[in-house]
């Protein structure tokens, strides 16, 4: 079905497109605005035909996170292909930002920790860490393996894919030096205490202030995973207001160590990175690989 065929499902027969305003900031997708007759807004992204699986799990990503009722993302109103456009589409509601509320951070760390605890079988079947299918970390492939151990699934579902796409960057040491890490990453990582939906992709860029002043989340990565992996995320480009990590610790506190673990779960993203964007993330990366041989 094509844009115009899912809009007068949605708004009516009598629907048409009055005007499209070109939307800036992403680097995948091209996005804007759709003005309807009706005076509606409609917020779409789209892509060539081939990419049509980034929306599929971009749709399945946003209705999870909004299933646990805690942190609001922008509704999903359809997904699909047009043929007579050339292109796969994503329709979402649009999410017109105001100024933060003064409890901003705060609903947002307990909003995601909150988001961490809840139940998480609906997500995953034959495992429990993964997801019902493999979506995109990015532009990147993402594979969500249904998997009983979140080490294992760590291991061989998240840093090793990576790490063989980027084999073409690293020398004969650090090539040594990444498959010591894969051996021993039951030295450096721990089991969680509970499975958790996760974002997958939580940085300054993938949430914005909607219209009731708190955080909305977009543009997941989603899968079930530990965690601390969502938060390590958060700290990789800059961090967030030290009220959030606050407020986060009040409803799920942090196990032990996670200071010791944080540069490994972001190993996947600066790996992700460097297989995305060239080799002005390899350094990043060798630092990370090199120094956990000191704490083993």
């Amino acid at each position: 079905m094509g844009i115009l065929s899912e809009l007068k499902k949605i708004h009516g027969s009598d629907i048409t497109i009055q005007n499209r305003i070109r939307v800036s900031g992403g680097d995948i997708n091209d996005a804007c605005i759709l003005s309807l007759s009706n005076g509606q807004q409609v917020f779409m992204k789209s892509n060539r035909i081939s990419h049509a699986d980034y929306f599929v799990t971009e749709a399945e990503g946003l209705r999870a996170i909004a299933s646990t009722a805690t942190l609001r993302v922008p509704q999903v109103l359809a997904h699909g292909i047009d043929e007579n456009e050339g292109c796969a589409f994503l329709l979402m509601e649009v999410v017109t930002a105001s100024p933060q509320q003064r409890d901003f951070w705060e609903t947002f760390g307990h909003g995601l920790a909150t988001m961490h605890l809840a139940d998480t079988k609906a997500f995953v079947h034959g495992g429990r860490f993964g997801f019902a299918q493999d979506n995109y970390i990015g532009a990147g492939a993402q594979r969500n393996t249904p998997t009983d151990s979140w080490i294992t699934f760590f291991r061989e579902h998240r840093l090793r894919p990576q790490m063989e796409r980027a084999s073409h960057y690293f020398d004969a040491h650090l090539r040594k030096q990444c498959a010591s890490l894969l051996e021993q990453l039951d030295e450096v990582l721990t089991e969680p205490v509970r499975p958790s939906l996760l974002h997958g992709d939580l940085w300054g860029g993938n949430f914005m202030t909607g219209p009731d002043g708190q955080a909305w989340l977009i543009d997941p990565a989603a899968y079930v995973g530990h965690a601390e992996a969502d938060l390590a995320m958060t700290e990789l480009f800059g961090g967030f207001h030290p009220r959030f990590y606050a407020a986060y610790e009040e409803v799920n506190p942090l196990q032990e160590g996670y200071d010791k673990r944080r540069d490994i779960y972001n190993l996947y993203h600066l790996l992700n990175h460097l297989n995305l964007f060239g080799p002005g993330y390899l350094g990043s990366v060798a630092r990370i690989v090199e120094r956990y041989p000191l704490l083993r």
